[in-house]
């Protein structure tokens, strides 16, 4: 039979085919779309133009960037050209070559048992792990004890990252003498990692800037780098994407000022410096963070001179410690898989995910293996790194990169305005605690919900247990408050009164439970009840607890709640909450979008009252 002509391979380029065929909807429809859907939850006025969806699905960050709920062309049209891999201005990446090994693998060990460090040295590097980050020194790896540790280590095949807060003179000595007596020259990636400003930042050492030019020195000599500018000193503290952004330019700078007056050139000194950020799990701004930092440092090389590849920024990415939770621990592996591609597709050239119980003490193995998995697995299972820069060109993702850039690049002005690096801390510390305050009020309204602490939480679960740090990283985790309320549970539980059969109280009582549970309150429920008699009897069963809880639904309420309320009060009830908004002459409500914290912390007074 002869072939049809229009489809042999020779006329294969004259078919036209759209892969969007039938899918190609108009701006007009989507927001068409959108505003049906938010008429019907009461979000928009019925005679509001269809347009207002974008205010109202919009979002603000912490650093008053406001992001679409929708990307389209109009978002990135006009902004810088993003280059190319490899190019200035970086933004899509440092290198071209990533995608065809991927991202370094980067293990964290802080372990002062040398021995267990040395076991977990061989079987992390023998199980995916390309590189080593030690944190050395007083209550962490003994640095006397480096040369031990690495010894069966090819220092010319893993890069060894050091973190010496006040010591690390001694500490890149003593690792240039264990590269030095194996002969061979140090992995790329290697550094010494002194960062005198990131210690004075988490108030861990005093600066010592001499020292830091005699490590740059000896890293020179060796080919390696010395400075690790850690921005997530800043987020550690709590800082917002800009600000720890901002932080590291002005941290960059600085050292770059510094070892040129020691005698270093310019293109000498960006050799000798990398960064680290951290990577949490909201993706798109991990994304954005890490594409804005390389394109802001190109713009800082390009002005001070610097001639070299270098001014591509070499960047290390940490899985967030602020995001991660003490209770429900093992969430902390969803977080961190989040991050870790995350930063993948923003580009890090290594990354570390955390063990998932680094919050409760010293990883063990197990913490451990899960942590180089998820690399190897997003890397080898996941193909994340099969493509560089695989969200460039979104437009949302290109419109946040930008704004997020010159966010920072503003803050980064002020700090470089400061006289002394006292007062350049100073003002670093103060919008800090700006954007501590306003994330606290989100959290504790659970507008930023933490699942497993402030949501969903499982009030008798039981924590694995780890050995404590001799050495603690200063960490403001977002749930904090949440966890102290948790620390110290409440002796007495709160009484449920559930109104009706377990269909009509059934939301209202888990939204209470819930809430109540992430207090470290228990809870005791009445259970189906047929009126106020039925839940009088239940709470006397209960033993009386002197803080009780209205759940049911509308109807409910209107029939018989106030009633139910005059009749738990003369059976003993101190304090009585209302689940929802409904006026029955309760002493409290609780409903969506109160402040949970004070809510709960008021609660347990009355529990001890």
């Amino acid at each position: 039979m002869a072939s049809d002509p229009s489809t042999s391979p020779s006329n294969v380029g004259a078919i036209e085919v759209s892969l969007a065929q039938g899918l190609e909807h108009t701006q007009d429809e989507w927001e068409k779309a959108a505003a049906a859907v938010l008429r019907k939850s009461r979000k928009l006025a019925d005679d509001a133009p269809d347009t207002d969806v974008w205010a109202l699905l919009a979002t603000t960050t912490l650093d008053g960037i406001s992001v679409a709920p929708l990307g389209t062309p109009t978002l990135s049209a006009g902004l810088p050209d993003g280059g190319l891999p490899g190019q200035a201005p970086f933004t899509r990446g440092s290198t071209a070559a990533r995608e065809l090994e991927g991202w370094d693998i980067r293990a964290w060990f802080t372990d002062p048992d040398a021995e267990r460090t040395a076991r977990d040295v061989v079987t992390d590097l023998e199980n995916g792990v390309n590189s080593l980050w030690l944190s050395v020194g007083t209550g962490a790896v003994p640095i006397d004890a480096l040369a031990t540790i690495l010894e069966p280590v090819f220092v010319d095949l893993a890069a060894i990252v050091l973190d010496a807060p006040g010591e690390s003179l001694a500490a890149a000595t003593a690792l240039a003498a264990v590269i030095e007596d194996k002969g061979v020259t140090a992995a790329p990636g290697t550094s010494f990692g002194a960062d005198p400003i990131g210690e004075a930042l988490r108030g861990t050492a005093e600066p010592d800037f001499d020292a830091l030019i005699e490590v740059a020195r000896l890293a020179q000599r060796l080919g390696v780098r010395a400075i690790t500018v850690d921005a997530t000193a800043a987020h550690d503290a709590g800082a917002s994407d800009a600000q720890e952004l901002a932080y590291s330019l002005g941290s960059g700078v600085t050292y770059l000022r510094i070892l040129v007056e020691a005698g270093f050139s310019v293109d000498e000194a960006a050799a000798l410096i990398d960064f680290r950020y951290a990577a949490t799990d909201e993706q798109f701004p991990t994304i954005a963070k890490l594409r804005a930092a390389r394109r802001l440092w190109n713009r800082v090389a390009e002005l001070s001179g610097v001639t070299t590849a270098d001014a591509g920024q070499h960047q290390h990415a940490v899985t967030s410690r602020p995001m991660m939770a003490k209770y429900d621990p093992y969430v902390n592996m969803l977080r961190t898989t989040v991050a870790a591609f995350a930063a993948g597709v923003g580009g890090a050239a290594s990354v570390t995910v955390l063990p998932f119980d680094e919050p409760l003490g010293l990883p063990e193995p197990f913490g451990r293996r899960i942590a180089r998995n998820t690399s190897s697995l997003l890397i080898s299972e996941s193909h994340v790194a099969a493509v560089s820069d695989p969200a460039g060109g979104a437009h949302g993702v290109e419109k946040l990169t930008d704004d997020l850039a010159r966010a920072a690049w503003a803050l980064f002005g002020e700090i470089d305005e400061t006289t002394s690096l006292e007062s350049a801390l100073d003002l670093i510390g103060s919008w800090i605690r700006t954007t501590v305050s306003e994330r606290a009020l989100d959290v504790a309204k659970r507008k930023r919900p933490i699942t497993g602490v402030s949501e969903f939480p499982n009030l008798h679960e039981e924590l694995p247990e780890r050995r404590p740090y001799a050495r603690a990283v200063e960490v403001h985790r977002y749930g904090g408050e949440f966890e102290a309320l948790r620390d110290d549970r409440a002796a007495s539980p709160v009484f449920l009164a559930s109104m009706g059969p377990v269909s009509a109280f059934t939301a209202r009582g888990t939204f209470a439970a819930n809430l109540f549970a992430a207090g470290g309150i228990d809870t005791v429920v009445a259970g189906p009840t047929e009126g106020v008699a039925d839940v009088v009897t239940a709470y006397d069963e209960a033993g009386r607890p002197a803080v009780v809880a209205l759940v049911g639904n509308d109807k409910a309420y209107d029939a018989w709640g106030a009633d139910l309320v005059t009749a738990l009060r003369d059976a003993g009830a101190t304090h009585v909450i209302v689940a929802g908004k409904a006026d029955l002459g309760a002493d409290a409500d609780a409903a969506a979008g109160l402040d949970a914290l004070a809510f709960l912390r008021a609660t347990r007074e009355k529990l001890t009252a």
